[in-house]
């Protein structure tokens, strides 16, 4: 018996209030030592973001909460149609970044979702990956038959581990930015790149009448921990032997003092080793599945920098799959790095462009810098 084909009808995002400048951004997340950043342009100047999200007013007080922005991007698959809403047979949301640690993000989501029934709801963890994960979970359970209509969602709201109180307890260390710039980008060199935001995806076995559907080819994953240490982690500390201890192994008063509940990032694991893995598995699935780059319509690599883009056109090249850059698709400058959210975004923006033929294909490519872990997706138009 052969297997239901599986589309994407319908995608929507939320993003949260206005649209931050790059020259605004201490404004909502606040300044160090009441002092502005020294790290910020050093930053932005590698990263190409102009403009990000995020669910805070200028006071820093939230403004939504990562499951309402969730539940506001799926509203919006159905045009806030109760009737629609009741349609959604499973529920799959994918995040880095949930408000609490019990109950999950997708039953929260699903709490602000009254129109909808009882249904299936799951919640895949990780960090830019989960959206993907929560992609295929969705796509799998139709592709089996299980259901026949669900939804997928990508989003974060890192804004609240962004603001200047989390960040107070390392001033000092900050103040060295004169001496080594660097020397403080493993935590607040994210400061400068991520964004709130959600988006969902509505799939179904029938593709829409009238209009253009997205028919999911295949979804595949990879992770690369079984030979990489962590690169980039919260509530924890990595030791010098490469292992974490976890905030559960920690005083009350140290995960204060060592930021222990912030984002930290290894940066020179990171720029080692993000892109040659991912362009090294993009190989290995193009040769398994018969296809080169003049099968590729356009590209959607999620990337947390513009600084990556070069380095994963090049390496790439390097295993002769060369994508051209008039193939590439991406958002980053005016939405920012929104994690799990990201290639939603990506999608979403293209989808409703106006640009999409019937028989062209879109190649997803979402890197995972936290112990190393990749997703890859292709789309065909129909």
């Amino acid at each position: 018996m052969s297997l239901p084909p599986v589309y994407i009808t319908n995608t929507s995002i939320f993003m949260p209030n206005e649209p931050v400048s790059c020259e605004d951004m201490e404004l909502y997340l606040g300044y160090i030592n009441n002092k502005p950043s020294k790290s910020k342009k050093i930053v932005l100047r590698n990263n190409g973001i102009k403009t990000r999200y995020y669910a805070l007013t200028k006071e820093g007080k939230a403004t939504h909460t990562n499951a309402q922005m969730t539940a506001l991007a799926v509203k919006a698959l159905f045009n806030n149609d109760p009737a629609k809403l009741k349609e959604i047979e499973l529920l799959s949301c994918g995040t880095s970044s949930p408000d609490q640690m019990m109950p999950s993000h997708g039953v929260m989501t699903h709490g602000w979702l009254p129109e909808t029934r009882s249904i299936e709801v799951v919640s895949p963890s990780g960090v830019c990956c989960a959206g993907m994960h929560a992609f295929k979970y969705a796509y799998m359970a139709i592709k089996t038959g299980d259901v026949h209509q669900a939804v997928a969602t990508g989003s974060e709201r890192f804004s609240a581990s962004l603001v200047a109180n989390v960040f107070e307890e390392e001033a000092q260390k900050l103040k060295e930015l004169t001496e080594n710039p660097f020397i403080a980008f493993d935590k607040e060199f994210l400061r400068w790149m991520l964004s709130d935001g959600a988006a969902a995806f509505l799939l179904s076995d029938q593709p829409n009448s009238g209009s253009l559907s997205l028919r999911i080819e295949w979804i595949e994953g990879a992770s690369y921990a079984n030979e990489m240490e962590t690169c980039m982690y919260m509530a924890s500390e990595k030791l010098a032997d490469g292992t974490l201890k976890s905030y559960l192994d920690f005083t009350p008063e140290e995960i204060i003092s060592k930021s222990i509940l912030s984002i930290k990032q290894d940066i020179a694991l990171l720029s080692d080793n993000i892109v040659v893995l991912g362009a090294k598995k993009i190989k290995e699935i193009f040769d398994r599945k018969g296809l080169d780059s003049n099968d590729i319509d356009y590209f959607l690599p999620h990337m947390s920098s513009e600084f990556f883009k070069s380095k994963i056109f090049e390496q790439i090249a390097v295993h002769g799959a060369t994508i051209p850059y008039e193939k590439w698709f991406v958002n980053l400058s005016t939405m920012g790095n929104v994690g799990a959210g990201s290639v939603y975004l990506m999608v979403h923006e293209l989808f409703h462009s106006g640009r999409l033929k019937i028989g062209q294909k879109i190649l997803l490519l979402v890197p995972e810098s936290s112990r190393f872990s990749y997703m890859y997706a292709m789309l065909t138009v129909c």
